[in-house]
């Protein structure tokens, strides 16, 4: 069977035991093999069997059935990403932050008065709590319906959230003051009491605690305003990701340009990007050159130089020159959608930490609500002061609230993931925070990723008393007439140094293993290995071949150069290292992460590249084949190494598919990308340093988060119990709770 997932824009959670409650009912449906809740984004994730009997309508139905409202977010078409008239719904559309605005402003108002006559004695004057009783009414009645809506419908199913403890603490405390209001002394003209932090002895016929219910329900009711505006805070780096691209290009058609909205353009069309504008999509440069900038999509502030031939990444701008491109990706195979999706499933996904959370903040309100009982009856059995009993059990319902709980890991997971898109580090999932905690040993292959990939002209050894010049002038013009990439980096190189194409040759043959041979410029040429010139009965071999022996024990590979039937010198070519590659070890050694070269080239290559960056010759295994890539990794496992990986090509998928990390650079193959856990979205290895520094400090904090969130209920719940709390301030210090999580999450978005 085929396996079919499906997201849900999930409205109504308000903490840790809702997402938990509709996630567990998810996965008992028959037919649905997983389902994961996220609070933070508000979405559900499921898969099931196609033809399992499973349609979305049933799934929708269930969760409304549980009291929830639940919309299918239909995945984009090819034309919303970078342009589009409708982007698919979203759950700001269904949680009504506006209503939850409007509610605050309105309890705000009347509860201001409320509270200062309780706390303030010398405000108060005759029937002054008549007017409390007034103003509060409306705060705890239509300000709470929210809690009170939430807190029946999980009654009518069995069970118990934190919208429960809020509306069963604000119902008491307001039944409490209606019946010493109507039926007790309270309501008698001249009635005075003082306020206190703590639950106080009292008579209970002639207390009433209207600021009680109205302070906590205004105080709740800020905290869920503040942590939805830092929700939608900590999803901003996702919206600018989508929001990047163009929204119109400007296509060839019959040699005449036509304004079209990108969603309209097809692999192969023509567009013009004039300076200033964005690139509409990914494509090749077919005409012009400029230079364009990457900044918003790869971190990477230097604009890059292209030319005809080059590839350029749509939502970058072109800063100079006009650009004809030939669309090669269009929609959702870009590679904005695909870093937009990236991100996304990371923030949907939970880690390990949050499941245990969840897990805790289900059984954790009926725990309360038990402890809540107990107080009271305990209270009531030590002292039969009712007042004090009612006040402390009260509190204790108010303060165990687990909301910030539910939201520690999954805003610093959001704030996290954005701000590694904005710097070009894709983070595949919340597992992989868990991977770079325990990561102790980095294995970088090194074609690609240690190195530039590309082969490029080093060195230049003549013999005797041979011109350079004339050196690169003949061995050039032959190779620049070959295709092979040792050959083309020769051709770059001569042109390079003589500031000039050389001269074409008047007769050019490739001997097929060996090298090329001609004539240029009247002279017999020959370009190659040792063997070739051998062959050819060439003279002063000899002196030539220590040459290439110098430039092999550099890591070179040697291109030897005869003309005229004498050696004349050798041609070292290499795969150069990237600039920032030593500062990259450097910087994951500094992480305290052991570097380990890996490469199918062979041993004095390896160890010269190793040499350059800053790797023991200890640490370098030299030609490794593909295949046996994922030897060396399981290898270093074997030693009870934590193993990180990073590649770039094809045949270092399985490698980064088997070691604990995988880091794919993103200029690299589909295919590794695919097997990497982290995708690094522009070539520089020193952005896999910042990567598992991001990593590290995300966990850091979901770690503070929970440690926080935690720590606050265990030490507040026995001091609520032992009546050191009132009631308001513990609703309070439950409001800010959550907003100190949520504000110690969007620290992140300062990471540099």
């Amino acid at each position: 069977m085929t396996e079919v997932e499906v997201e849900l824009a999930v409205g109504g959670m308000t903490c840790a035991s809702c997402s938990s409650r509709i996630e567990k009912k998810l996965n008992r449906m028959e037919g649905v093999s997983a389902a994961s809740v996220n609070l933070a984004t508000e979405k559900a994730k499921v898969s099931y069997d196609e033809g399992g009997g499973v349609e979305v309508a049933q799934l929708i139905a269930l969760v409304e059935k549980l009291g929830y409202t639940a919309q299918e977010i239909v995945p984009a078409p090819p034309e919303p990403v970078g342009g589009g008239d409708s982007p698919p719904p979203t759950t700001a559309d269904i949680t009504e932050p506006d209503t939850l605005r409007q509610r605050l402003v309105v309890s705000a108002a009347l509860a201001l008065p409320v509270v200062l006559l309780a706390m303030v004695p010398a405000l108060q004057f005759d029937n002054w709590q008549w007017l409390s009783l007034t103003l509060a009414a409306p705060v705890v009645v239509w300000g709470g319906l929210p809690f009170h809506r939430a807190a029946l419908t999980n009654l009518r199913h069995g069970a118990a959230t934190m919208d429960t403890l809020v509306s069963v603490g604000t119902l008491a405390a307001f039944g409490w003051s209606l019946w010493a209001l109507f039926f007790g002394d309270a309501g008698m003209p001249g009635m005075r009491h003082g306020f206190d932090f703590t639950a106080s002895p009292g008579d209970g016929a002639s207390t009433v605690y209207l600021e009680v219910a109205a302070g906590v329900v205004t105080f709740i009711l800020l905290g869920r305003w503040l942590e939805a505006r830092s929700k939608r805070k900590a999803g901003a780096a996702l919206r600018a990701l989508l929001e990047l691209g163009a929204k119109d290009v400007a296509v060839l058609r019959d040699g005449a340009e036509t304004r079209i909205p990108v969603g309209r353009l097809a692999v192969g069309d023509h567009f013009v990007v004039r300076p200033g504008e964005t690139v509409a999509t990914d494509g090749t440069v077919v005409e012009g050159s400029s230079a364009v900038d990457a900044s918003m999509l790869t971190g990477e502030s230097v604009p890059v130089d292209v030319g005809v031939g080059g590839a350029v990444t749509g939502a970058t701008v072109n800063t100079s020159g006009r650009l004809v491109v030939e669309a090669t990706r269009v929609g959702a195979d870009t590679q904005l959608a695909r870093m937009a999706r990236l991100v996304e499933d990371a923030q949907t996904g939970k880690a390990q930490v949050q499941r245990l959370a969840d897990r805790i903040a289900g059984v954790f309100v009926p725990v309360v609500l038990l402890i809540a009982t107990g107080t009271l009856g305990g209270w009531l059995g030590a002292t039969g002061d009712a007042t004090a009993a009612f006040t402390a059990a009260v509190a204790v319902l108010i303060i165990a609230c687990p909301c910030a709980l539910g939201l520690a890991t999954p805003t610093a997971l959001m704030v996290g993931t954005g701000r590694g898109a904005q710097l070009g580090i894709l983070i595949k999932g919340p597992e992989v925070l868990e991977s770079t905690r325990r990561v102790d040993t980095v294995v970088l292959d090194k074609t690609g990723t240690v190195t530039t990939g590309h082969m490029e002209l080093t060195d230049v050894y003549v013999a005797g008393d041979t011109e350079e010049k004339q050196l690169l002038r003949l061995a050039g013009a032959l190779e620049h007439a070959s295709e092979h990439p040792v050959a083309r980096a020769v051709a770059a190189g001569a042109t390079e140094h003589l500031g000039a194409a050389p001269p074409a040759p008047e007769r050019f043959e490739n001997v097929a293993g060996f090298g090329v041979r001609g004539t240029v410029e009247g002279h017999e040429v020959l370009v190659g290995r040792a063997r070739l010139l051998a062959d050819a009965g060439v003279t002063g071999l000899d002196e030539v071949g220590a040459l290439r022996d110098t430039a092999e024990a550099a890591g070179r590979t040697a291109v030897l150069v005869a003309w005229d039937g004498v050696a004349r010198g050798v041609l070292a070519v290499a795969d150069t290292v990237k600039e920032s590659s030593p500062r990259a070890v450097r910087e994951l050694r500094a992480l305290g992460l052991s570097p380990v070269l890996l490469t199918g080239d062979n041993k004095a290559v390896a160890d010269a590249v190793a040499r350059e960056v800053g790797i023991g010759p200890d640490a370098v295994y030299a030609e490794v084949l593909p295949e046996d890539k994922v030897e060396v990794v399981r290898r270093l496992q074997g030693e009870g190494r934590v193993v990180a990986m990073v590649g770039d090509g094809v045949n270092d998928a399985a490698a980064l598919a088997t070691a604990d990390l995988g880091l794919a650079m993103g200029t690299g193959t589909d295919a590794a990308i695919e097997a990497g856990d982290l995708t690094l979205v522009r070539g520089d290895l020193r952005v896999a340093a910042d990567a598992i520094r991001l990593s590290r400090k995300t966990l850091a904090t979901i770690k503070g988060n929970l440690f926080w969130a935690f720590g606050y209920n265990v030490a507040a719940l026995p001091l609520a119990a032992a009546g050191l709390l009132n009631p308001m301030i513990a609703g309070a210090a439950m409001a800010f709770s959550s907003v100190f999580v949520v504000t110690n999450s969007l620290r992140l978005r300062t990471f540099t």
